[in-house]
């Protein structure tokens, strides 16, 4: 062995060799990694889709008008399907041609889809509605309080005690996360979020990037509390102007029904009893027995759909959008359903 092997093997036993894994250690390192995976996904899951559907049900339906369909059209369909075939079951086939119990469940069915639609997006409104008439004030007052020298969490914490409605909350908020130190552009993307308007998401963007740029965040406070006063004052125009639109086609629906009426009780009725009578004679040529049943029901279907398309027409004539008609669409279905069947 030379002078160059013992200065190796004396080196390598100076050096301490590092300890390497055993496989039991890389095992339970990998099922670790693997649980860990698994939880985060299951997370993920439950955060978007069917899994946050299953987590949070109630908040998911609520959260958006059209949400309530995901319960609603499978319910009204139900009701359709099981009222039909036991009418049909109880009486025979002749029920969808002598008996009106079939167009009954029709109308509930449909009554039960667009009626929590109607509610949710009518509640749903007026919060929207209500946040925004309230933005412009509270943009004002915030400049106001910082160009008299206040710092902007001062200026926010002494707003959050004046009551600005259901925009009071979100106010409040904002301050609690200053307070702890969120900085204000942050914290003034997370009320944008939170208050979940077009106007509002806007009006923050606008706000967050004069503040970014080094403007004066006062006038930027101000030019907002402008934009959204004059967006609000737009829309309540707007509303106003549209406003007789939407009486009009209330009136048109009304108008319907009571020629309907008229032609029933009066033309239809003359014209079947001179059929009998004609038929009964032996007389030709008058065009025989007329069955007002069947035009009586040809009628309900036409009012009941005129009204219920025509309450869609006035939504989206007087606030811009068809789903906000649903609640005219319940409403005139309910009076063209109750004409015929207790009236006509």
């Amino acid at each position: 062995m030379g002078l160059k092997d013992i200065k190796n093997n004396l080196l390598n036993k100076a050096e301490p060799q590092p300890e390497l894994a055993k496989p039991t250690d890389l095992s339970t390192m990998e099922d670790e990694f693997q649980q860990i995976t698994s939880k985060l996904e299951q997370e993920r899951k439950s955060r978007e889709g069917v899994g946050r559907f299953m987590k949070h049900p109630l908040k998911v339906l609520t959260e958006r008008p059209e949400n309530i369909l995901i319960v609603c059209v499978p319910l009204g369909f139900l009701l359709f399907i099981v009222g039909s075939v036991y009418m049909i079951q109880t009486y025979g086939m002749d029920v969808l041609f002598k008996s009106t119990s079939i167009d009954d469940f029709a109308v509930f069915a449909v009554l039960i889809c667009i009626v929590p639609v109607a509610i949710l997006d009518l509640k749903e409104h007026m919060r929207v509605t209500n946040l925004e008439n309230a933005l412009p004030n509270f943009f004002r007052d915030l400049a106001g309080m910082n160009d008299s020298g206040m710092t902007l969490p001062t200026a926010v914490h002494l707003v959050a005690g004046a009551e600005y409605g259901t925009l009071t909350p979100h106010i409040r908020k904002l301050d609690n996360e200053m307070s702890w130190g969120v900085n204000f552009v942050e914290a003034l993307f997370r009320f944008g979020e939170g208050l979940g308007t077009r106007l509002a998401d806007r009006s923050v963007d606008l706000i967050a990037k004069a503040s970014k740029a080094g403007g004066d965040v006062s006038e930027v406070l101000r030019a907002a509390a402008k934009d959204t006063f004059e967006v609000v004052n737009l829309q309540t125009e707007r509303s106003n102007n549209m406003l007789i639109y939407v009486i009009i086609v209330l009136v048109a629906f009304a108008v319907f029904l009571f020629v309907i009426a008229i032609l029933v009780s009066s033309f239809l009725s003359t014209m079947a009893t001179a059929g009998a009578t004609a038929t009964a004679s032996g007389a030709k040529g008058f065009g025989g027995i007329i069955d007002i049943f069947v035009y009586k029901r040809l009628f309900s279907h036409a009012a009941m759909l005129q009204g219920f398309f025509s309450g869609m027409v006035a939504g989206q004539m007087g606030e811009g959008r068809f789903i906000a008609g649903l609640k005219y669409s319940a409403l005139m279905l309910i009076i063209a359903w109750a004409t015929f069947r207790f009236f006509i």
